[in-house]
């Protein structure tokens, strides 16, 4: 996807106007773009193992159901996430953290409705809880990317 940069500029040399195209710039493709995608992914798996690990504590020895253990570690998980992301992976962003937190929860609450529901699916079709919590965590990651880039962390 290009952005408009290639619109035309004019630059005045010796009295003449003349066209100046600049190169379009592809979306996504600079290296502080990347950079950040690979601390989104440093940040995520970080959570992915907080989440995990205490959705595992929650089902085998608080013995909760695993939609209530999936939402208690859920909240565990967004706190690391939302503290790590803030502060290194979209850092230059001037907003406060209380804006950015409560975009940041939003974007997470459409995340876990949506884990939620792979979860429930996995788990009804036989899948173990604690794979089944892998899996729709996973397959949730590019969506919450996606959104946090694009309006929690704008």
């Amino acid at each position: 996807m290009m952005e408009s940069s290639s619109a035309a500029t004019t630059s005045v040399t010796g009295g003449h106007k003349r066209a100046v195209f600049r190169r379009p710039r592809l979306r996504g493709r600079s290296s502080a773009d990347w950079l950040q995608l690979v601390r989104f992914c440093l940040v995520g798996a970080s959570g992915y193992v907080v989440n995990l690990v205490v959705f595992a504590a929650l089902l085998h020895w608080a013995g909760a159901h695993y939609m209530v253990a999936a939402v208690g570690a859920f909240c565990i998980a967004w706190l690391n996430n939302f503290a790590l992301n803030r502060h290194w992976t979209f850092q230059e962003s001037r907003e406060s953290a209380m804006s950015q937190g409560i975009r940041y929860l939003a974007v997470s609450l459409v995340a876990l409705g949506i884990n939620l529901g792979l979860l429930h699916l996995l788990v009804v079709a036989g899948m173990a809880e604690v794979l089944a919590q892998a899996i729709a965590v996973l397959l949730v990651t590019p969506v919450a990317f996606l959104l946090n880039r694009r309006w929690a962390f704008r």
